[in-house]
């Protein structure tokens, strides 16, 4: 059973963390972030599909094919993409810093960085940014690397379970940055995730693709993709329960339940910090032929301009998401194909049926807001989730770099 707990990144046993301010975000607030195991940790990561991608990205990549590490470096105000060999050596340099600070070996450390494109890392600032979080690791630093961590982000965001494997209790802890340019496979998005199971690297990697899979990749604020995106988990083991090498079985499914419910969480509180968001909308389409075209046809709701603007101005023009529906690419037939807005049912066998005209303007007024198409068609069933299109999402883009 999943119980919430509190405790941050630093939950599970075995693990520290720190935030510090180094210098680099012009905000002046924290933005180096150390998350350490005590005890080498099998590691997996999904990372962006962008084919342009930033050195970091690369780094890591190289770090999690050996299957272990000890700690997560991550800096903010910059992405270090875009920056060349010299970004490549940079982002080695940060690894390089950080295993001399804990003792540890370079191929042990995974790097994320996350802010402008095309900007060089401001190595000094960040070599004393990281010095000084090595330093000032514990328990407590969970808010401050959380803290660090975050760019546009309005609100952090963070989630922790409990649960048990094989009768031996169990931790798993999550924080994430995000807010724009979110788009799945990954997006301008961070998460690291640290649980004390004892896991082999191989079957971690498994359990994640699955939990990113219904979580990560089921949103989307703007349709872009970017350059850095990383989710990274680190399991040390230090619960004590018997060593999970199977994809089967009570303890492993368990474990997927829990790290999709971490997950599930962070992915949901980035969408609800969407850049000028006033609105969280669940997309979710069943009657479909497979789960393939039940995730394309919610994707292509989700990620409408067209679809997200009415939304914003409380527009009840459904036929905007028909038409997304339509040109999706999954299997429709017209009058096979039904819609509700807010639990109030506007499309019904491909005809739009009479509403009720105030509790219709009733639901779109809501914050949180259901939309459900069924396709009329097959078994499968796929939702995502979604924020309006506001006038501030134009003007904090309009201004990011200025």
């Amino acid at each position: 059973m999943l119980m919430k707990i509190d405790g941050g990144i630093t939950a599970p046993a075995g693990f520290t963390a720190a935030g510090v301010k180094a210098g680099i975000k012009k905000s002046g607030k924290e933005d180096v972030a150390i998350i350490y195991s005590s005890v080498p940790a099998a590691v997996a990561a999904v990372f962006t599909a962008n084919k342009i991608v930033a050195a970091p990205v690369i780094v890591s990549r190289r770090v999690v094919d050996k299957g272990r590490a000890c700690a997560i470096v991550v800096n903010s105000g910059c992405a270090n993409s875009c920056t060349g060999q010299q970004g490549l050596i940079d982002a080695q340099s940060m690894a390089h810093m950080t295993a001399s600070a804990l003792n540890i070996k370079d191929c042990e450390v995974v790097v994320a960085s996350t802010g402008v494109i095309g900007m060089s890392l401001p190595m000094g600032k960040l070599a004393e940014g990281i010095k000084k979080a090595a330093a000032n690791l514990s328990v407590d630093g969970h808010q401050a690397a959380l803290e660090a961590i975050m760019t546009t982000d309005t609100f952090p965001k963070s989630s922790a379970y409990r649960f048990t494997l094989g009768g031996v209790p169990v931790k798993i802890a999550g924080i994430a940055k995000g807010a724009g340019m979110i788009h799945p496979n990954m997006a301008t998005m961070l998460s690291f995730l640290t649980t004390d199971a004892a896991i082999s690297p191989a079957i971690l990697k498994q359990a994640l693709k699955q939990a990113v899979e219904v979580s990560f990749n089921a949103i989307t604020i703007d349709g872009d993709t970017s350059t850095n995106d990383t989710v990274c988990v680190l399991a040390n083991g230090q619960a004590g329960n018997a060593p999970i090498d199977s994809g089967q079985g009570e303890d492993y499914q368990a474990f997927v339940d829990a790290l999709t419910a971490t997950c599930t969480d962070l992915a949901k509180l980035v969408v609800r910090d969407g850049e000028g968001a006033t609105k969280f909308l669940e997309i979710t389409v069943k009657g479909a032929v497979s789960l393939g075209d039940a995730k394309t046809a919610a994707m292509a709701v989700a990620k409408s301009p067209l679809v997200k603007t009415a939304f914003f101005g409380q527009d009840p023009n459904w036929g905007r998401i028909i038409c997304a529906i339509g040109y999706s690419g999954a299997q429709v037939v017209t009058d096979k194909t039904s819609l509700t807005i807010g639990g109030i049912t506007t499309v019904r066998g491909g005809q739009g049926c009479e509403v009720d005209a105030p509790s219709l303007k009733a639901a779109m007024a809501a914050k949180d807001i259901a939309v459900t198409v069924d396709l009329g068609l097959g078994p499968a069933a796929a939702t995502v989730w979604t924020c309006d299109f506001s006038y501030d999402y134009v003007k904090i883009n309009a201004e990011y770099t200025t």
